[in-house]
């Protein structure tokens, strides 16, 4: 008799156990759901998730966009440059950097300083020792503009800042180890282009930093864009939209 009690009361308490268990799930359930309603738009959690993944995957990320900031500031200290022309090179640079890295040729790039040259060499070099193939497929452009201006003695340089997307994935051994060949990838890039009075400084010697010297007499320049030596009144020639140069991709 005793025991039968015993079972009776085990089963109850089982069963007030299972009944606080299936409570407690319906209201978390309950609260996940209007979460996920608020949140996501949805009450399937796990689809709200996949709906944020996918929106990522395919949404451009916003750029630095400061154009009408400096680029008044840019063509005042150079009547000479040309935006659009300057855009459109910095965005084949940037796109010839990508197909460099996807492609293992560094021809592949299309114009840029030794130091830029050396950057993406080491890159390769770094890929090829650890057996990886980096691939940047279907590369595309949303949007470039101006986010910088810095001018200084001895140099000016421009920074562009540029929206792209791709399918980004490193292959080893036939094996995708990182990224995704299906899902695209969004990202922020900064291409860097710098001014340097002599176009032989910048292409010989990796410091764009150089001061720079009157051809006649060797008499320091007072900065970029000096038109005459102040010592012996040389005319000083400026190349212009040849004398920006490339110098940096970076991912940001």
């Amino acid at each position: 008799m005793m025991l039968l009690i015993g079972l009776i009361i085990v089963l109850v308490l089982l069963l007030v156990l299972v009944g606080i268990v299936y409570y407690a799930y319906r209201n978390i359930s309950k609260k996940v759901r209007r979460f996920s309603q608020m949140a996501f738009g949805t009450q399937d959690i796990m689809k709200g998730f996949k709906q944020v993944e996918h929106d990522y995957a395919v949404t451009p990320k916003s750029v630095s966009a400061a154009t009408s900031l400096h680029l008044p500031r840019i063509t005042k200290d150079f009547p000479d440059f040309h935006y659009e022309e300057m855009k459109r090179r910095a965005q084949n640079v940037l796109l010839s950097y990508l197909q460099s890295i996807d492609e293992d040729r560094i021809s592949c790039l299309t114009e840029g300083t030794e130091e830029l040259k050396d950057k993406l060499q080491m890159q390769l070099t770094m890929l090829r020792g650890d057996g990886i193939r980096a691939h940047y497929d279907s590369p595309k452009l949303h949007r470039m503009e101006i986010s910088q201006y810095r001018k200084e003695k001895s140099r000016c340089s421009v920074v562009f800042q540029a929206s792209v997307e791709y399918y980004y994935y490193e292959e080893k051994d036939g094996t995708v180890k990182a990224g995704s060949r299906d899902t695209k990838k969004q990202s922020r890039y900064n291409v860097e282009c710098i001014y340097i009075q002599d176009r032989d400084l910048i292409e010989n010697v990796h410091d764009a930093g150089l001061g720079m010297v009157c051809p006649r007499c060797g008499g320091v320049l007072p900065g970029i864009g000096a038109k005459v030596c102040q010592f012996c009144d040389t005319p000083i020639i400026e190349f212009n939209i040849r004398a920006w140069h490339f110098s940096d991709v970076k991912e940001v």
